[in-house]
C-alpha cells in the first residue's frame, strides 16, 4: 500500500519555513508522496452565489509553485496534485509547468486532475464553467501530445496547436501519469476512458466504492482498455464540516482498519488529509508531523 499526504493549507500559518519543513519530514517518515490541492481564489457568498465549501479567506498556496518548492527540498518522495482543476488553466502552460517539475525532480510527478466545483473561481479566471467536462477530456489529450510528440499538431474543439514543439520533455517517458479525481458518473467514465488511475475522496459506504470501481472498469472495457491497468486511490477523510467527524484521525485503529479494507478492495494508494489531522487535534506543524509519523507506522505495520 502506498501512502500520500494531502498537504495542509494551515501549515502556512507558521510561515514558509514550516511549510517546507513539513515536506521534508514526510519524506523522512517514509511517505510515498506529497499531494497538493488547487484553488487560485475563493468566492465570498453574494445574493446569487451560495457560501463556498471552504472559508473564502482560507490561505491556499498556488499548487504548482508549491510543488516545485517541495521538489527542491526533497530527494525521493513523490509529488502530486490532488487535484489540479485543469479546465480553469491554460493546458499548454500546464504541460510546460508539469514537464519542468517532473524533469527537475527526476521523474517524481503524478498529475491528478478534476473539473472543480466553484463557478466563481472559473469566473475570476475568465474560463467557462459550463463546458469544463468536455474541455478536460480534450486537455488531457493535449498534455500527452506535448509530452510525447516531437511536433505537436492538435486540432480540437476547444484547443489547437499547429506545428509546435515543447522541449525539454518530462523525465518520465511520455510524461507523468494522469489520474482523475471525482465521483460523478462523468468522472468515473473519464477515468475508465482516459485516466491512468482514479483519485476517490472519502466515499464512506463500501457499496458506493465498489459501484464506482465497477463503473470505471466497465468504461475501460468499452474503450478497449485493460481495466486492471487503472490505478485506484482513496482519500480516507477530507476536512470534515461536522464537529462529530473531526476526531477521525485521532483514532488510529479506525484509520488502519479503513486502509486494510481498501487494500482488500484493490486500492493501491490511500491519501491522508493533513488538514483533517490538524482538525483532529494536531494544531501545529510539529504536532502534525508527530501524528503523521504515528499513523504511518501503524498503517505500514498492518499493510506492508
Amino acid at each position: 500500500m502506498k501512502l500520500t499526504v494531502d498537504y495542509p493549507s494551515v501549515a502556512f500559518r507558521e510561515g514558509p519555513a514550516k511549510v517546507l519543513e513539513l515536506g521534508k519530514a514526510l519524506e523522512d517518515i517514509g511517505y510515498d508522496e506529497i499531494a497538493v490541492f488547487d484553488h487560485v481564489v475563493m468566492g465570498f457568498p453574494t445574493d446569487t452565489r451560495p457560501p463556498p465549501m471552504y472559508p473564502p479567506k482560507m490561505p491556499v498556496l498556488e499548487a504548482l509553485i508549491l510543488l516545485a518548492q517541495l521538489a527542491a527540498v526533497t530527494d525521493r518522495i513523490g509529488l502530486s496534485t490532488e487535484v489540479l482543476v485543469l479546465p480553469q488553466r491554460q493546458p499548454v502552460l500546464v504541460a510546460k509547468q508539469i514537464s519542468t517539475i517532473d524533469l527537475m525532480s527526476e521523474g517524481r510527478v503524478r498529475l491528478g486532475v478534476g473539473v472543480g466545483w466553484q463557478e466563481s473561481e472559473y469566473d475570476a479566471l475568465e474560463e467557462d464553467f459550463t463546458n469544463r467536462g468536455r474541455r478536460i477530456d480534450e486537455a488531457i489529450a493535449l498534455l500527452r501530445s506535448y509530452w510525447s510528440d516531437e511536433q505537436i499538431d492538435f486540432d480540437g474543439e476547444y484547443y489547437s496547436s499547429t506545428a509546435m514543439a515543447m522541449e525539454p520533455k518530462p523525465a518520465q517517458d511520455g510524461g507523468p501519469e494522469i489520474w482523475i479525481g471525482g465521483g460523478s458518473k462523468a468522472a468515473l467514465r473519464r477515468t475508465g476512458q482516459l485516466g491512468d488511475g482514479w483519485m476517490g475522496s472519502a466515499l464512506a459506504k463500501e457499496e458506493t466504492i465498489v459501484a464506482s470501481v465497477t463503473a470505471i472498469r466497465a468504461a475501460a472495457e468499452a474503450a478497449g482498455r485493460d481495466p486492471a491497468s487503472i490505478g485506484l486511490q482513496m482519500m480516507l477523510q477530507p476536512p470534515p464540516s461536522k464537529e462529530e467527524d473531526k476526531a477521525y484521525y485521532a483514532d488510529h485503529d479506525q484509520v488502519v482498519q479503513r486502509v486494510v479494507r481498501l487494500k482488500e478492495l484493490g486500492f493501491e494508494w490511500v491519501s491522508l488529509n493533513a488538514t483533517a489531522v490538524f482538525q483532529a487535534g494536531a494544531r501545529s506543524v510539529d504536532a502534525m508531523i508527530e501524528q503523521l509519523g504515528l499513523l504511518h507506522a501503524a498503517i505500514t505495520a498492518e499493510t506492508a
